[in-house]
Parts: C-alpha cells; sequence; structure tokens
C-alpha cells in the first residue's frame, strides 16, 4: 500500500506528524510519499531559539509540562534523553505582583485551589475575606446544565472576586495572555469543571485528588513538573528535522490554494502544482482559512473566528553583580489590575541555569494580551527602555542590561473563547467535505508542545487509515481533529 502525503507547516506540529507518520508506515510495512512544505526559510515555527554570548535565548516556548508526557516521550525517541532538564523544585515558586509587591504563590495550590492550609491562610496574597470567600467553595452547590462558562465567571462563582484578580487572572489567563471574560472553561480548563461536577467543590476535589496521589505514588512519574533542553527547544526541531529520512522538506514554499476533491492539488505562490492524495494541514487557523477558502467556504469561516493574541518578549541579560535579589523562584506574573506594561517575567537563569553563564543574570520580560496589544506596535528600543523601567521598578535593579534582544510574535497565541467547542463541532462536520484532508495544530486541542505533539500523532494515525481505507476500495472520509 502506498500513498502521497502533502504537510503543509514545518512548525512542531508539522515536523511530529511527518515524523509519526514515517514510524507508523514503517510500523505498518506501508510506503508513503511525504513531501513538507513550510513557507519560512526555516523550520520550527513559534519553537526558536537564540544563543548569544553564552545565553539561550527562546523567542517561544521554553518548556513543556511532564503532566502530558508526550514530549518527553518524543524527546526521549528522538534520542535526546540526555539533554532534558528539569525544574529544581527549590527555583519552581512563581511570585504575583499584587499591589506594588511581589507576593509568592503559596505552597500546595493546584492550579488554583488550595490543598494546604497553612500555607494558604498565612499568604499576603489575598485578604481575610479573600481566604474565607475561597473556603465558602465547599458550600458553594456545582453547576450541572453543562452550559459552558467564562474562566472569569467560573471563579467568581465558586471562589470570588479577589480570587479571580489576584490568582486567576494572573496564572491562568496569563497562560494564554487572554481575557478571563472570554476563555472558555471546557476548552481551557475541563481539569477545574471536572472537580466540581464530581466532588461537588474545588477544595474537596483538590484533597481527594492530593491523598489519592500520596496513596498511590505509582500514579506519578517521578520526573520534574516542567522539563526542557539544554541548548533550548531548538535542539527538538533540528532532530525532527535531521530523522525525516524519507521526507522531502521544502522552505521558502508557500501554499496559497488547495483545490480538488481528492487527490488534491497545491498550488504554491510562484504557481507550481503540486499533487498528493491525503494533505495534513499544520498552520495557525487563519492561514489555514486562507488555504482553505477556496475548496472549502465552510471551513474557512469557523478557522476565521478563531482569534489569536500577539505578543513579544524582551529578553535582558545583566551582570549578575547588579542584583540584590536572590532571584529565588521561576519568575512572576502580573495581576492585570495593576496595570503594569509587562504581564509577566521569567527569571530564565534561575529556572533553567543551563541557560546562561554563572556570571548573567538572564530574565525575559512579556509584553502583550488580549485587549492591550498597541505596544507591539512600538519600536525595539522603546520595547527595552519599557522592559528596563518595569524590572527596575519592580527588582530595583538600576543597571544597564549587557545583552538586550526583542522578539516579536505576531498572532500566536489561539484563543479559546466561549463557543470554541462548537467550533470544533462545526469543524469537525465541515472537513468531512474533504476527505482525506485533516487539521493540526494549537488551534484545535491544545496549545502546549505535548498538546500539539499528540494532535500530530493523531492526524498521521488519520492519514494511514485513509490510505489504507482508499487503498482497499472503501469509500468515505473522516472528519478533521
Amino acid at each position: 500500500m502506498s500513498g502521497t502525503v502533502a504537510i503543509v507547516g514545518g512548525g512542531i506540529s508539522g515536523l511530529a506528524t511527518a515524523y509519526f507518520l514515517q514510524e507508523e508506515a514503517r510500523r505498518r510495512g506501508q510506503t508513503v510519499n511525504c513531501t513538507l512544505l513550510e513557507r519560512e526559510q526555516r523550520l520550527g515555527g513559534k519553537t526558536l531559539t537564540e544563543k548569544v554570548e553564552g545565553c539561550v535565548i527562546e523567542t517561544g516556548p521554553d518548556s513543556f509540562l511532564t503532566l502530558k508526557p508526550q514530549a518527553v516521550d518524543l524527546c526521549e525517541r528522538l534520542g535526546l534523553s540526555d539533554l532534558l532538564t528539569g525544574m529544581d523544585p527549590a527555583r519552581s515558586r512563581v511570585y504575583i505582583l499584587c499591589e506594588g509587591k511581589l507576593r509568592k504563590v503559596p505552597d500546595g495550590l493546584a492550579s488554583i485551589v488550595p490543598t494546604k492550609l497553612t500555607p494558604f491562610l498565612t499568604t499576603d496574597l489575598l485578604t481575610p475575606w479573600g481566604k474565607a470567600r475561597m473556603l465558602l467553595d465547599v458550600f458553594v452547590p456545582p453547576k450541572r446544565d453543562g452550559v459552558d462558562e467564562s474562566l472569569a465567571s467560573f471563579i467568581r462563582r465558586r471562589l470570588g472576586s479577589e480570587a479571580l484578580e489576584r490568582i486567576a487572572e494572573p496564572l491562568m489567563a496569563g497562560i494564554y495572555a487572554g481575557d478571563a471574560e472570554q476563555l472558555s472553561m471546557l476548552t481551557n480548563f475541563p481539569r477545574l469543571v471536572e472537580l466540581e461536577l464530581n466532588h461537588r467543590s474545588l477544595v474537596t476535589g483538590a484533597l481527594a485528588k492530593r491523598r489519592e496521589a500520596a496513596h498511590d505514588p505509582g500514579r506519578t512519574s517521578g520526573r520534574p513538573t516542567f522539563m526542557t533542553l539544554r541548548g533550548g527547544l531548538g535542539v527538538m526541531v533540528e532532530a525532527l528535522a535531521s530523522q525525516l529520512k524519507g521526507v522531502s522538506i521544502l522552505t521558502g514554499r508557500k501554499v496559497v490554494a488547495l483545490r480538488g476533491e481528492g487527490p488534491y492539488e497545491l498550488e504554491l505562490e510562484d504557481a507550481t502544482v503540486l499533487g498528493a492524495d491525503t494533505v495534513v494541514v499544520a498552520t495557525p487557523a487563519y492561514v489555514s482559512a486562507d488555504l482553505l477558502r477556496e475548496s472549502n467556504p465552510r471551513v474557512a469561516a469557523v478557522l476565521d473566528s478563531i482569534p489569536y493574541v500577539s505578543t513579544a518578549t524582551v529578553s535582558l541579560a545583566y551582570d549578575r553583580s547588579s542584583f540584590s535579589n536572590p532571584l529565588d523562584g521561576s519568575g512572576f506574573v502580573v495581576a492585570p489590575i495593576e496595570n503594569r506594561r509587562v504581564t509577566a517575567c521569567t527569571w530564565v537563569s534561575s529556572k533553567w541555569p543551563s541557560h546562561s553563564p554563572p556570571d548573567r543574570v538572564l530574565l525575559r520580560c512579556f509584553l502583550g494580551r488580549a485587549g492591550d496589544e498597541e505596544l507591539l506596535h512600538r519600536g525595539d528600543d522603546e520595547l527595552c527602555r519599557i522592559a528596563q523601567d518595569e524590572i527596575k521598578s519592580i527588582l530595583h535593579v538600576s543597571a544597564e542590561p549587557v545583552l538586550k534582544r526583542v522578539h516579536r510574535c505576531d498572532r500566536s497565541l489561539p484563543q479559546y473563547v466561549l463557543g470554541h467547542m462548537e467550533k470544533l463541532t462545526a469543524l469537525d462536520e465541515g472537513m468531512s467535505g474533504l476527505p482525506g484532508v485533516f487539521l493540526t495544530g494549537a488551534a484545535f486541542r491544545g496549545v502546549g508542545l505535548p498538546d500539539c505533539i499528540k494532535q500530530a500523532a493523531l492526524a498521521a494515525k488519520k492519514t494511514l487509515d485513509f490510505i489504507t481505507m482508499v487503498d482497499t476500495g472503501i469509500s468515505g472520509g473522516t472528519a478533521s481533529r
């Protein structure tokens, strides 16, 4: 059995799809002719690592969550086990800037739910009333109507407004640079919804989960919660590309349209036309919309409706002697009520000591969130000045950085807002009109690296299943995932 596959997009999703396709085809004894097309001259998409003066600077993600094992497992399959490094638990603490002061997130806070009484009662992050209101969660009846709600609505209802403003917005909405009033609970935080439904309250549910874990050590992998690679995540991109021996990789080749009903034709920007029996579209939703606009306007319209947020990062390296602050954590996030221009700051040299020389402090400042992207239109010098001013104000460092780098991430973070679940259903139904074409990537069922890798493996399986189905004479298609 054989088939021709085109993968559009050379980010982690596209590269991982090509890798799994190659490996699974080999296991099944299938022959697949695969071409991967990337419009940029480099591979990796939003995952890009720069190495400057001994500093490892990430422009996109800097680590991955190990509770979802797909990224760690892929690194091990790629032969990168020796480069995996976890965050030192002593450096894992996070601070929240609230009322002008860095306040430590209390130990035992699972997402946002307290599981240890003493750290929760003694934290200065919340007022006495705020703490009492959070504990009243045990008396709040669960919402069982199945209707999605926003993060803001969910947290206010269960834990109160103070918990939303001082913890949930900076910690949870901050991950997505999103608007808590719009972020969907069902698609962004399904585990919290399950806690409410299965345990009546978040507090009792989190405590039950903690007890279960304590009595069943085998349930944990023993890995640190977050891991990365020495040398940066760009190493994963390089390893993936190097192992795609049977894949034709074309960079600097933009696909502008997909036509046909199978086999398909992909028109490139230079008017070249490539044929393929199956196609995996692994590009941002707005790019995928343009690609499919002619062949499936209905799907294109749904893809257009998935919003994105643009952000920027400013990396600053200082002489370590300039710092009196011990930076005894991984960094801080900023409560939106603070009205600061920096939304978060990673203490890279503390979080990942291998990413900077011992005599340097490397910081990574984040700017931009949903509804506040105006800053990103300013020049690099001004963004550096803004970041430096914020660092001076918050960490009391007045020294001039020895290294500055600005990276802009245009429309980099897809937003799973209210109604996202319905969009996924509409995409599944709409893609049935293009049998053998599959969508994958961060826009759909998870934005983290493990999520993208998991979806890539599924896309590869569906692609091979479709080729088998066609070869055996079975007609029909599958909905995209």
